[in-house]
């Protein structure tokens, strides 16, 4: 059986998890990489291993090559032209979250995976850890009824990142985009993704502008704390809430609660940088009634040493290879997108706005 011929966009720290992950599937071979940066491919190509790779200074270059399919790393700002750019040369893409910047370059790109039936899968990772999906199980269950309302988010006490992600004309977005769309997506993903209709948000950088807080304070342009209030069609709402600073050790669990029970969930990690869904769970309990009383029961968590990110690339490159449906669409992510986009408008206004999707969304 021909190997898989993989390519990888940009040559920064996550592309070199992309790289490791496929070295380790025999039916993969990585044979090209790009960056825009003059020869930073061709260090990358020497730095992996990549001993068979061509290297390239544009993406449209490498897309020129016969590749089955392309993982995406590359600053927030460059995805929707990359990603659309790929599919429609006829390639596979596996983009690292978020999906865009913006609504209407994510409605760009699910049109262009529709249009040349190509497959767009992002990139959260957490949605392969055995106990996101236990709490998936549940919660599609029925075990707590009709889920009316949902608490999300995360906050560091310090945990601001520089460079690239702070600057809004590569990322586009600050905490929101960085590591709310973990929150967002393991609450979303587990109800089945319903329709937003409304909005009500406030954002602000009082840290990451603040020399006593960030070393970059004068390239500061993106939030680092943001609050919604979203409204869905099924009229259950959701509280998200995400800070890269501030002064409190948690913004609190995440809470599903519903007309026959409540699930309460924290995340895993401890210190300064932890308490966001980026990686695994710490623990859940159940809120119910039961006997006549008031009942809780610990919810027991799967013990595990998956590579979360590795699992990631793998079923990407199993879909590829056997023909499969995006592990995670980005006709799904679309609806994420469409919050974060609700929540920036509604900031900016200061006042709730309405949310509108197209209906394969």
């Amino acid at each position: 059986m021909n190997k898989i011929k993989v390519g990888i966009i940009g040559s920064g720290g996550i592309a070199r998890a992309h790289a490791a992950a496929y070295k380790k599937l025999p039916f993969v071979e990585v044979t090209a990489v790009a960056d825009v940066v003059p020869g930073k491919a061709l260090e990358f190509v020497a730095a992996a291993g990549l001993t068979d790779a061509a290297a390239f200074d544009s993406h449209t270059e490498l897309l020129a090559e016969g590749l089955d399919a392309v993982s995406i790393c590359t600053p927030n700002a460059s995805h929707h032209r990359t990603t659309v750019d790929a599919l429609r040369s006829g390639k596979h893409v596996l983009l690292e979250k978020p999906m865009a910047v913006s609504l209407d370059e994510a409605l760009d790109m699910v049109q262009a995976q529709r249009e040349t039936g190509r497959m767009l899968s992002i990139g959260f990772q957490p949605r392969y850890d055995p106990n996101m999906k236990r709490l998936q199980d549940i919660i599609r269950s029925g075990r707590l009824g009709d889920v009316y309302y949902v608490e999300t988010g995360g906050g560091r006490r310090r945990g601001m990142p520089g460079g690239t992600f702070i600057r809004k004309s590569l990322s586009g977005a600050g905490a929101m985009a960085d590591i709310g769309c973990y929150s967002l997506d393991m609450a979303l993903n587990a109800l089945g993704y319903p329709r937003p209709v409304s909005v009500s948000a406030f954002a602000s950088s009082h840290f990451g502008t603040n020399p006593l807080y960030h070393a970059e304070a004068i390239h500061f342009e993106v939030e680092d704390f943001g609050v919604a209030m979203i409204r869905f069609e099924n009229d259950m709402v959701l509280q998200f809430k995400i800070a890269w600073a501030m002064h409190m050790d948690t913004l609190g669990p995440t809470m599903f609660l519903g007309t026959n029970a409540g699930l309460k969930v924290l995340p895993y990690g401890s210190g300064p940088w932890s308490g966001v869904w980026d990686g695994s769970i710490g623990s859940m309990m159940l809120y119910h009634d039961d006997f006549g009383g008031l009942t809780q029961t610990e919810v027991p968590l799967i013990e595990h040493r998956l590579d979360l990110f590795f699992e990631k690339v793998r079923d990407f490159a199993e879909a590829v290879r056997d023909g499969r449906d995006a592990p995670i669409p980005g006709e799904q992510i679309l609806i994420q997108q469409a919050i974060i986009d609700g929540v920036f408008r509604s900031a900016e206004a200061k006042r709730e706005v309405s949310v509108e999707l197209p209906v394969y969304a």
